[in-house]
């Protein structure tokens, strides 16, 4: 089957690209380690409907045009719980308009862990997705959350010793169903970002000179740009496929689409996030060049809705299943 993206698809994909190019250009992004989140940045954002793209009532768009936004926030390494106020639409007044920022865990370990929560400082509200329903805090959701150093400096972390049980707002399929769309949603943002290393791998490749000449032009470099470019394809097919079986899911297994969704892509960010550290040599790991940032938001998101493991048994379980 030929899949293509629509024109009023591609016109979206532009729109979000050339906001987040203006609003975020990787030339500022040091600036954005130390700040919370834009406020007048995020109204804008919702304003261009990226928040209320699962909404309901929002016709003609679902969980593909999800991954079209996501990918391009996911490349630019937008700051803020995009995500979770994305899936919180449908329960939260004025997240889809972009006037509450809502947070969001899936709490699945044991009882008496540490929990973290991302952007715990800032956000208004927190969904909390489990096995038996999705429940809502809202108002001032973690009085009590110790701020830690977080692994990319573009998204705090605290830590809680409990959570409030909060209201439920969905039964266990309607967490099941969010965990499955967080899960491939999450994977536009992996591919974003595997899709921002390649680039900027090839862009560094024509630039970088030695001996006199590109080191693009290596084959040794050529190599690895080519495994890049591949893995991106791949994990690009695996997202955009994921995300019409949400739509549509007659043709196809949603869970398995998700699973294989999030498992390419998570592989595909870390190992091109790695690679183009190698690419830009010695300063690849620095604070000034962009591969440190995207190897860190990988980490970050790899966590997210499951890990490649995970998905990884996930996937054996269900072929296991289907073969038996």
């Amino acid at each position: 089957m030929e899949f293509r993206l629509d024109e009023e698809q591609l016109e979206l994909q532009d729109t979000v690209r050339r906001f987040c190019a203006a609003r975020f250009p990787f030339e500022r992004i040091g600036e954005r380690c130390s700040r919370g989140v834009d406020r007048a940045a995020w109204r804008e954002m919702a304003a261009l409907g990226m928040f209320g793209v699962l909404a309901d009532g929002n016709d003609g768009f679902g969980v593909l045009e999800g991954a079209i936004v996501f990918e391009q926030l996911g490349a630019h390494l937008v700051n803020g719980p995009a995500l979770w106020t994305a899936l919180a639409a449908h329960y939260v007044d004025g997240a889809a308009t972009g006037e509450r920022l809502v947070g969001g865990i899936v709490d699945d370990g044991p009882d008496g862990d540490p929990i973290l929560v991302e952007h715990a400082g800032e956000i208004d509200a927190l969904l909390v997705l489990r096995d038996d329903g999705v429940s809502l805090c809202d108002g001032p959701v973690l009085p009590r959350c110790e701020p830690l150093a977080p692994f990319d400096p573009l998204t705090p972390v605290g830590r809680c010793d409990a959570l409030p049980r909060g209201t439920q707002v969905g039964d266990a399929a309607a967490a099941a169903a969010l965990r499955r769309t967080g899960a491939v949603l999450c994977a536009a943002l992996l591919l974003g970002v595997a899709d921002a290393a390649l680039e900027a791998s090839r862009r560094y490749a024509l630039d970088r000179q030695q001996f006199g000449i590109p080191i693009g032009s290596f084959q040794a470099v050529q190599h690895l740009l080519a495994d890049m470019y591949v893995r991106t394809a791949l994990a690009r097919s695996a997202t955009y496929a994921a995300a019409a079986v949400l739509d549509d899911p007659p043709v196809g297994d949603p869970l398995r689409a998700s699973a294989a969704a999030k498992l390419l892509a998570g592989e595909a960010a870390l190992e091109n996030a790695r690679v183009a550290v190698q690419i830009h040599g010695g300063t690849g790991f620095t604070w000034e060049m962009l591969p440190n940032y995207l190897l860190k938001r990988a980490w970050v998101l790899e966590q997210s809705f499951g890990d490649c493991d995970a998905h990884a048994h996930a996937l054996g379980a269900s072929i296991e299943e289907a073969l038996a």
